[in-house]
């Protein structure tokens, strides 16, 4: 007797349709650490027919490895600050965890300051690691000389080379790509990346004991999202008039605060905006990836310090932009963060000035707290969609749900469902543009 279509049996699933389903589910960031677990003869991040960079099968992959890549994979795992990493001066803050200290501050030296997009602390903090020795080198990423707008992964062992990376990629940015590689040279080293990033080397620490042992520190903005390849090709092509084909250099933000958002074409022909031109002037005029839209985590938690921008009620005043020389918020998350804020202060590197705290943190980063709130309802939506969802700990998002109210809840879970019904929360299997 035959079975009926709801009686059939599934055919279980090859380990490429496993990989595949963290970005056919919109969960993929583009970290690039699949690549690393697996090697690049395996898996390897090409540019596809969406115009991200995502994970494609180029070899024999086994179950064995898609169960590694699935622990690892910030798409599939995100967690909070490491308890190892916390301690009796750790305080917590329902939406902004856990904390040693939150405090203003700047670059001391001007140049770093105005080159670094806000108040240039990374990049103070990374030249001030390679110059005292403290690191051989810093993991982290600049602009792509592939694709201009996209961020390229890149070995910082010079303070210079550190400045030359500043200011930030909101493009795609595959920073792990070759990360285990990194972790065999033996070297000390710290990783600049997007907390999804940090997530995704935490991840990794799990596993591997290198990872603690020789990345010193991991540094971290807090991010709001990034261009998707289809924005930004409205961007170019509707709102300048250019011919994305032709530009040969793109520069997001710096030489500011926020700087410029700088084209640069292959005629010569230089086309410069507000930062205000190309986000918008606030949250509900961003385009983002679905991920970035249900992001547990913006803020950094498993970082050991997240640099933030300052602007009350989050988005710079177009009107006094150009007069304003760049400020960090800080979030000192773990007692390594803040011995490295304090000697970079004392050597000259950094400029502290004002405490603050969670409550002014809510007030320059108002979408990082709406979203920190949804994001639990918005993963019931996912679930009850069949979709990928995170395992998350330590992100106090039942905490967070329960404080949101039934109501609101109900209203991110519901939208989210209704997202998934329409395609906003899926992705074509991942297949070469050329």
């Amino acid at each position: 007797m035959s079975q009926s279509h709801s009686q059939k049996i599934s055919k279980p699933m090859t380990p490429a349709e496993r990989l595949n389903r963290i970005t056919e589910d919109a969960m993929c960031i583009g970290c690039g650490l699949c690549q690393s677990v697996a090697g690049p003869d395996t898996v390897r991040m090409e540019l596809v027919e969406t115009g991200y960079e995502r994970p494609v099968v180029r070899g024999d992959l086994c179950h064995e490895t898609v169960d590694r890549i699935m622990d690892l994979c910030p798409g599939t795992r995100v967690e909070g600050l490491p308890e190892a990493a916390q301690d009796a001066g750790t305080r917590h803050d329902l939406v902004w965890g856990a904390y040693q200290q939150m405090a203003l501050a700047y670059a001391a030296d001007p140049e770093v300051r105005h080159a670094g997009s806000t108040g240039g602390v990374l990049t103070a903090l990374g030249m001030f690691l390679v110059e005292t020795g403290e690191v051989d080198f810093i993991l982290h990423a600049r602009a792509s000389d592939r694709v201009p707008t996209f961020g390229d992964r890149t070995v910082s062992e010079t303070a210079a080379a550190v400045l030359a990376g500043a200011g930030s990629r909101y493009g795609p940015t595959a920073p792990l790509i070759d990360v285990l590689e990194q972790l065999d040279k033996g070297r000390p080293f710290a990783f600049v990346g997007k907390p999804c990033d940090i997530a995704a080397l935490r991840n990794l620490a799990r596993v591997d004991m290198r990872v603690n042992e020789l990345v010193k520190y991991m540094l971290t903005p807090v991010c709001g999202g990034f261009m998707p390849p289809q924005g930004m090709s409205r961007f170019l092509e509707q709102d300048l008039g250019l011919d994305p084909e032709q530009v040969t250099g793109f520069r997001y933000r710096g030489y500011g605060c926020p700087g410029p958002t700088r084209v640069e074409m292959r005629d010569g022909t230089v086309v410069e905006k507000r930062y205000t031109d190309f986000w918008g002037t606030d949250e509900s005029m961003w385009v983002l990836p679905f991920r970035c839209k249900v992001c547990p985590d913006g803020i950094g938690e498993s970082a050991d310090i997240a640099a933030s921008d300052t602007w009350p009620g989050g988005s710079p005043d177009p009107e006094t932009e150009d007069d304003d020389p760049g400020t960090n918020a800080i979030v000192v998350r773990s007692a390594r963060g803040a011995d490295l804020v304090r000697r970079a202060a004392e050597a000259g590197y950094l400029t502290v000035t004002d405490e603050v705290d969670p409550r002014y943190m809510d007030s320059v980063q108002p979408h990082q707290r709406n979203k920190k709130y949804a994001a639990g309802a918005r993963f019931e939506g996912l679930r009850a969609e069949g979709k990928t969802v995170p395992r998350t700990a330590r992100l106090r998002l039942d905490a967070l749900m329960a404080d949101l109210g039934s109501e609101d809840a109900a209203f991110q879970r519901d939208g989210t469902r209704e997202r998934v019904r329409i395609g906003k929360a899926s992705e074509p299997t991942p297949k070469p543009k050329d």
